[in-house]
């Protein structure tokens, strides 16, 4: 995983729509994409290794909870909110089987996301994995809702992938909306995104990181990288993960350089490490379209002569 803005995997699950698009991304359940191309894993560290521009076409991670040959199978959809339980899930290999080698990216073989549909109740979460393929973790919805599970991986021999499924929490469900935010508050952080995000091509955005109105430069390593940034597209809740340039330093800012498949609005998610806790900072950002190229000149004088 050492290219710039690569969809999918470690990357994607990143468009929102003011005022209920999120309500229509409930609406998207799974499909099996057993034959779409293959989505790439992101982890994007330089802007020169952008995918060139028909890339975007691919099918973005998360959408699909069979591809590249792999199956997302969970025990259960359904699980009460509340309270922890225990929740297991299996990878599927192409002969159906449970796949038992995953190779380590950014230090775990596996990475589990989970939001719900509305984007409420992030979680990046990473399971154990038994000798027999099953994988486990206490796991707890906080509020009702459809929510929306990634396992991020590569299987030993195989490709970077991002499988995804639904999960349901029963009770009532009241639907959270974002406005647009570029600046973001968590346990007396303020985090500020720069830059703007350009569909199609690969995008620099900049966060940085203060607290109580001083600069932090003390940004602890989290899974081999100083910030982690996933984002999810609003609607289809496509998935794109990607990480900050190779020549990131411990703060206060952490640059990104990713390439989002189409305009819209996007929910961003950057989990980064300070005092020895985790926190996240949850953004709402507008990518919009790049601009169409410039037509080639025809050689036409104006007169309806042409010059050679």
């Amino acid at each position: 995983m050492n290219t710039a803005a690569k969809l999918s995997a470690y990357g994607a699950a990143l468009v929102l729509v003011a005022g209920g698009a999120w309500a229509v991304g409930g609406a998207a359940g799974p499909i099996n994409a057993a034959e779409a191309p293959a989505a790439e894993h992101s982890d994007a560290h330089s802007p020169e290794a952008a995918e060139p521009a028909g890339a975007a076409a691919e099918l973005p991670g998360g959408l699909a909870s069979s591809l590249n040959g792999y199956t997302l199978v969970p025990s259960t959809t359904t699980l009460p909110t509340g309270t922890t339980q225990p929740f297991t899930f299996r990878v599927l290999g192409p002969g159906g089987t449970p796949v038992t080698a995953f190779d380590v990216e950014h230090e775990k073989l596996l990475h589990l996301i989970l939001v719900r549909r509305d984007t409420a109740g992030f979680q990046h979460l990473h399971p154990q994995l038994a000798a027999d393929g099953t994988w486990w973790i206490q796991l707890g919805l906080p509020q009702a809702g459809s929510y929306r599970m990634y396992a991020d991986f590569k299987p030993t021999g195989g490709p970077a992938t991002t499988l995804g499924a639904d999960l349901s929490a029963p009770g009532d469900y009241q639907p959270a909306w974002y406005p647009p935010a570029t600046e973001s508050e968590v346990d007396g952080y303020r985090v500020r995104l720069d830059g703007d995000l350009v569909a199609g091509r690969s995008s620099k955005v900049r966060l940085t990181v203060t607290k109580d109105g001083r600069e932090v430069t003390d940004l602890e390593p989290y899974l081999g990288a100083y910030g982690h940034l996933v984002a999810l597209r609003g609607g289809d809740l496509a998935y794109l993960h990607v990480h900050p340039d190779e020549t990131a330093g411990a703060g206060p800012s952490i640059d990104f350089h990713t390439e989002v498949p189409s305009p819209g609005t996007y929910r961003l998610f950057l989990d980064f490490q300070h005092g020895g806790k985790v926190r996240t900072a949850e953004f709402t950002v507008e990518a919009r379209g790049a601009a169409p190229a410039a037509p080639a000149p025809s050689g036409d004088d104006g007169h309806g002569h042409s010059h050679g």
